[in-house]
């Protein structure tokens, strides 16, 4: 019988748990241990960690899963290696779930880094306002660049406040609309964004407004995924997950 694990957090991990929900399959949810209020989901869900590939394989051969999924952050590259190797060492199923990346068009104006401190050291220089559109994970690594103001937006007020000594935060849930974007970032005079290269719709808007307000862009490009079969389309999961279920694997 399948038996399935789906590593998410993501908005298309929660399409594929509904998904997987309506054509009756077994499933469950797992979420990262940073994932304070997890939505309502259709299948049974879990929250925290595996310990390692170790403790990821424990599990997959205890709860005895057939079909694991990868559909976590694209820039979760650690869970991603680890959900590869424990899937080949379990001998079991594996396929990933991800958005494909944005990519530039006429008109943006984007400068392409490979990781967080490539972005903090392409700050040294003249102070700017600066829209640090990363979420609260990774903003603190910006105090090496002190000189700058900047703007962050947390979907929830932070228990303590972040380490840069000018700033300004805005709490706020997407989705976003260019509308909003563009007005936040005319409020608050932003003159470059941050951002890494997550895909999707949901978290565009920024980019949109950029463009239009000929604001340059810092794009943080994607770790290397590891290799895996991999897919942008719920869709194909599900076909996926079909044609195995019949040749019995």
């Amino acid at each position: 019988m399948t038996n399935i694990l789906i590593l998410g957090g993501t908005t298309e991990a929660s399409a594929l748990a509904t998904a997987v929900a309506q054509r009756g399959m077994r499933a469950v949810l797992s979420y990262a241990g940073r994932t304070e209020h997890p939505r309502a989901q259709p299948v049974p869900w879990r929250i925290g960690g595996f310990g390692g590939v170790e403790g990821l394989v424990h599990h997959l051969r205890q709860e005895r899963v057939t079909h694991l999924v990868d559909a976590t952050h694209p820039f979760a590259a650690t869970m991603s290696r680890h959900a590869a190797q424990a899937a080949r060492i379990a001998g079991i199923n594996h396929i990933m779930l991800t958005r494909p990346p944005w990519e530039a068009g006429p008109g943006d104006r984007w400068t392409h880094v490979p990781d967080i401190p490539a972005a903090v050291a392409a700050l040294d220089g003249e102070p700017r306002r600066v829209m640090l559109a990363l979420g609260r994970m990774h903003v603190d690594a910006f105090a090496d660049q002190p000189q700058h103001d900047y703007l962050m937006r947390f979907v929830d007020a932070p228990d303590i406040a972040p380490s840069l000594p000018n700033h300004r935060l805005v709490v706020d849930r997407g989705p976003f609309t260019l509308a909003g974007d563009l007005a936040l970032m005319r409020q608050h005079r932003v003159e470059l964004v941050i951002a890494k290269n997550a895909g999707g719709t949901g978290a565009r808007a920024k980019l949109d407004a950029a463009r239009a307000l000929g604001i340059a862009v810092l794009m943080i490009d994607r770790p290397p995924l590891p290799d895996a079969q991999t897919t942008h389309s719920v869709t194909d999961v599900i076909d996926w997950l079909d044609h195995s279920a019949q040749r019995g694997v």
